[in-house]
């Protein structure tokens, strides 16, 4: 049994997250606390589901304290102190959904979740009858917001001549982004912002696809700035006024600069992913921080990592993959809501393109060769040196893959897939098609290799 993803457990409702499933896990997570708080995306069967969960936590014993329909940062906001579960499937299509855990506002490690998937299996009894727990209503929305408004206030100015559109993809933004920016004061317009589980708008993965009619009107309005967040608000694409989607590397390099020039400790630390631009570590390092990077989907582990490692003047001041923030100093979740408040200050206070124009956008790719799952372990093995062997110019890692770093800047990544048949090329350089020919050759015939 592999239950949990690199996010939690997904999969369709109809074979995977099924309500047995749900209260099989609620009963097996009751086991490490006394006290979770509950919380569910708009889809069609999150309350259902969510019900189930609940049964299985009371039947454990637990106190439960449910907050309904929320974003996904407001769940992990409320299991501050406690333990928390939200039913959610983030961006997946409308037949899936999904289940995840928190821990005093973070993700479920991978140890965590692998003794609940291990007492799934064994089966989990039921605590005796007259120690079932009990559920509460809270409303963890409005404590939410204000702490987000709050924390976005430190940073920027005040957005009152900002124009902003938000699409919130008839996703959970729809009661959080576009109530957080106009208590900011911003001019908000929102887009698909009632919930409804079936996504009739557009897919709810924000992606240049799905984006298109959002980006015309962006592009034909007076809209300044514009956000667009997948269903459950944790993760956030940015366009701007000319209704172009900005790179998410180019994002979390402003972010990064922001947070390492205001921090203050002497080791200010942004924690990110093999794939992620090096104009991210370009802009962290004129502002006096490092980068340190972790595997896709372990950002939480990358924080904890420097936090033990670290000495009393290091901090991680932030730490992101591709659309997905952390800010640590509000919280340490994923936080679209919390970016998008930000952003808006920031780019209030210099404008996008100001804050753009020092970071290095250099061309980047990312391209996918065909790999049998079985096979992924003897082609990473042989392009451990190959890679290497064909590029005796680069600086190679491999914690995560194998990664090229070259003289110029430019870099390549080469990973397996963790979900589908595919290795994974990433590349940035100001000749990014020639090198990601040449990496390919390389990979094809690794791949070709350990089919014979």
């Amino acid at each position: 049994m592999e239950l949990f993803g690199t996010a939690g457990i997904r999969g369709r409702v109809d074979e995977r997250v099924t309500p047995e499933l749900a209260l099989s896990v609620g009963r097996a997570a009751g086991q490490d606390g006394d006290e979770f708080v509950v919380g569910h995306d708009g889809r069609v069967t999150s309350p259902a589901l969510a019900d189930a969960v609940v049964s299985g936590l009371e039947s454990a014993g637990v106190q439960v304290g449910r907050v309904g329909k929320v974003p996904t940062p407001a769940l992990a906001y409320a299991s501050r102190s406690r333990r928390g579960l939200m039913v959610t499937a983030s961006h997946n299509p409308p037949t899936d959904n999904g289940l995840k855990l928190f821990v005093d506002g973070q993700e479920y490690s991978d140890a965590a979740e692998a003794t609940v998937e291990s007492r799934i299996e064994a089966g989990v009894d039921s605590a005796p009858w007259e120690a079932w727990g009990d559920t509460v209503a809270e409303a963890v929305l409005p404590s939410y917001r204000d702490a987000v408004t709050a924390y976005a206030r430190r940073l920027g100015t005040d957005p009152g001549r900002l124009t902003v559109a938000v699409d919130c993809g008839n996703g959970m933004a729809g009661v959080g982004t576009q109530w957080v920016l106009r208590a900011l004061d911003a001019d908000i317009v929102s887009i698909e912002a009632n919930v409804d589980g079936h996504f009739p708008a557009r897919g709810s993965k924000p992606t240049p696809e799905t984006l298109g009619a959002f980006s015309r009107f962006v592009s034909d309005s007076t809209v300044d700035l514009g956000f667009a967040h997948d269903g459950d608000a944790d993760r956030i694409v940015v366009v701007d006024g000319d209704g172009e989607i900005v790179h998410e590397d180019t994002i979390v390099a402003m972010l990064a600069e922001q947070y390492t020039d205001t921090a203050t400790v002497d080791d200010p630390v942004v924690v990110t992913t093999p794939n992620a631009s090096g104009r991210i570590d370009e802009r962290v390092d004129a502002a006096g921080g490092r980068v340190e990077r972790v595997r896709l989907g372990a950002l939480h582990e990358g924080i904890a990592r420097e936090r033990r490692g670290g000495m009393s003047d290091t901090e991680v001041v932030f730490a992101a993959e591709p659309w997905k923030h952390i800010h640590p100093a509000f919280g340490g979740w994923i936080d679209g809501i919390v970016s998008a408040a930000v952003l808006t200050r920031l780019v209030a206070a210099e404008g996008l393109d100001q804050r753009r124009s020092a970071i290095t956008e250099r061309p980047y790719r990312k391209v996918s060769v065909d790999c049998p799952d079985s096979h992924k372990p003897a082609v990473m093995a042989t392009l451990e040196s190959e890679l290497p062997d064909a590029f005796p110019e680069s600086e190679v890692a491999t914690d995560h893959g194998v990664r090229l770093a070259f003289p110029d800047d430019s870099w390549t990544l080469v990973r397996p897939s963790g979900t589908e048949p595919y290795v994974r090329i990433y590349a940035e350089s100001d000749s990014v098609d020639a090198l990601i020919r040449d990496v390919r050759t390389v990979v094809e015939s690794a791949v070709e290799s350990a089919g014979h």
